[in-house]
């Protein structure tokens, strides 16, 4: 989430008095109002919606949603003068891929409208951009630079300007160790062999991204009128949708938008402002909201929201990042009706709940792991191919993809212990030791089932098999560790890694959670006889080789096991 601060004045005369039921459609709009003053109004934007962190993007919006404005905005695209290119070399590739540009020409700035920009390219960077790891934004004064432009990637030696707020020329290198902006966002040039650039066709450099722009080049002013807008990441989806963002901004501002080439294999046009066209079912519409709504109410209230209708067919804005699925519109037509126009209903129905055996079972591990000092996380069920399997050395198969994801996250993990290992990659400065564990579901194919993974850095073998140990016998589950009869994980260091046999009994023992036999000699009469073990996962250290990969420089021990057989045993 982000706050937004916008000039009451502005406010006021564009969009309309700030009496107490301004303030209440602001907050029913989602836009919760934070403070305001005689001066300023701040208020909460949540990530979901980046389209609203400007003060002309939120405008835009709320008067539509007010019903001054409705329906989509559009803007004029005009088509790519001469020499309007970007040439993309071969290779930024492997360091920063993809870029999507555009020139924003007769533009009156001023220093509120700077200041605007400014904050709507920071608060970009630090939500959509992920701090600048997966986008950075550059806004640059056109009449400095000769065109065409070339993306491309030096050694960092050879890189040499003057970084933005400075008066001595740097080398790359330089800039990440003495500038103040370069030394924030080093680590995400670190260990690269080179770094990309932007430059121009006399060779002037105008920013190394994602850390600074430079001084001559990239710095606006009162009397820029003309700027050229770059946005370089790793997702080109991601990158137009951004640089939608940015210059309907401008354009509202006063701008003309004009397309740029991009010169990768195949040649692209940026921006593009087609609209995305969308499905919308009036009974699911009606059966989700519990309304009555006819095809003239929908139309109404879903182009109070900046969309086009009709007969059943919403286009979509191309500045929109967050509609991925018909039930988003269909979120959008609550918030126009008005949460506070929907009236509560008692379900016609008696029922008495409890909670579910699986969730009790849980709770009490979790409860027991905690009090071994231990630091429950929770991630997301989705990853990717570059942490599930490239990162652990694994082979791509048995799992379950995502698609059309509109994310870098594109398939259903398959196990906890990469997600651990991440937790503990993006931690390395944090202090020592580290124990975490997670309980979560994980995916095979159309399967799933939930694990239980837990990990101690810097550790060895004995550390977590003592914690395992103690969780069981708390449990009152006999198990057995035992050398692995077949493959081990190739995560795991090979004579360093054991698995974990949970015993079979011949009958289930419906005895609940500390009722359960503790082994020992009358362990049989208690349980019942057993029939047999069945491995429920493996415990062992991790191997250098994945923990290099991971860039974690502490030894690392993790246990991961299978809890649908310690359900079946505790139901």
């Amino acid at each position: 989430m982000a706050n937004v601060t916008f000039p009451r004045k502005q406010f006021e005369k564009e969009i309309g008095r700030l009496d107490e039921k301004m303030q209440n459609k602001i907050a029913m709009f989602g836009t919760p109002l934070e403070k305001f003053n005689d001066e300023e109004i701040e208020i909460e934007v949540f990530p979901n919606r980046p389209d609203l962190l400007s003060y002309h993007g939120f405008k835009r919006a709320f008067l539509a949603f007010l019903g001054k404005q409705k329906g989509m905005k559009e803007y004029k695209l005009n088509k790519p003068e001469k020499d309007y290119i970007v040439y993309i070399d071969s290779s930024v590739k492997n360091i920063r891929p993809y870029t999507a540009c555009a020139i924003v020409r007769n533009l009156k700035f001023d220093d509120d409208k700077i200041k605007e920009i400014i904050d709507i390219q920071e608060k970009l960077h630090l939500t959509v951009g992920r701090k600048r790891k997966k986008l950075a934004i550059g806004i640059y004064p056109l009449e400095k630079i000769k065109l065409p432009i070339t993306f491309r990637a030096l050694e960092p030696d050879r890189i040499k300007f003057i970084p933005l707020e400075s008066e001595k020329e740097m080398s790359g290198l330089q800039i990440l160790q003495r500038h103040a902006t370069g030394r924030e966002y080093a680590h995400l040039l670190a260990g690269k062999p080179k770094f990309p650039i932007f430059i121009d066709s006399k060779g002037n450099i105008l920013s190394m991204p994602p850390i600074i722009n430079s001084h001559l080049t990239g710095k606006i002013t009162s009397d820029t009128h003309d700027v050229f807008v770059e946005c370089s990441g790793f997702d080109f989806d991601i990158l137009k949708k951004c640089l939608n963002i940015i210059v309907t901004n401008l354009a509202d501002m006063g701008g003309e938008i004009y397309q740029m080439e991009l010169h990768y294999k195949k040649k692209e046009i940026t921006p593009d402002l087609s609209k995305e066209k969308m499905k919308l079912n009036l009974n699911k519409a009606n059966s989700l909201l519990g309304l009555k709504l006819n095809e003239k109410q929908i139309k109404e209230l879903i182009e109070r929201m900046g969309y086009n209708y009709n007969r059943g067919n919403a286009e979509i804005p191309s500045w929109r990042t967050d509609i991925l699925h018909e039930v988003d519109l269909i979120e959008d037509i609550a918030i126009a009706y008005g949460y506070e126009n929907f009236v509560p209903e008692i379900p016609e129905i008696s029922t008495t709940g409890k909670e579910n055996k699986k969730e009790t079972i849980k709770r009490k591990m979790a409860e027991i792991l905690s009090g071994l000092n231990m630091l429950e996380i929770s991630n997301y069920h989705l990853t990717n191919k570059t942490d599930q399997f490239k990162k652990m050395i694994l082979p791509e198969e048995n799992f379950t993809e995502v698609e059309s994801s509109k994310t870098d996250y594109t398939l259903l993990r398959k196990d906890l212990t990469h997600y651990l290992l991440k937790i503990l990659s993006e931690n390395v400065d944090a202090e020592y030791p580290q124990r975490i564990f997670e309980i979560g579901k994980v995916f095979s194919n159309t399967d799933e089932q939930e694990n239980l993974a837990l990990a101690i850095t810097p550790a060895n073998f004995t550390e977590v098999r003592q914690v395992l140990e103690y969780l069981f016998r708390t449990l009152s589950i006999e198990i057995k560790i035992a050398e692995p009869k077949d493959k081990i994980p190739n995560y795991f260091v090979d004579g360093r890694t054991v698995e974990i046999n949970l015993f079979e009994d011949n009958k289930n023992n419906s005895a609940g959670v500390g009722e359960r036999f503790r082994g020992g000699k009358d362990s049989d009469k208690q349980a019942g006889s057993r029939v047999g073990e069945k491995v429920i996962g493996f415990l062992g250290e991790i191997h250098p080789k994945i923990l290099k990969n991971w860039k974690i420089k502490m030894p690392v021990a993790l246990l991961e096991i299978n809890l649908e057989e310690v359900f079946r045993k505790l139901g």
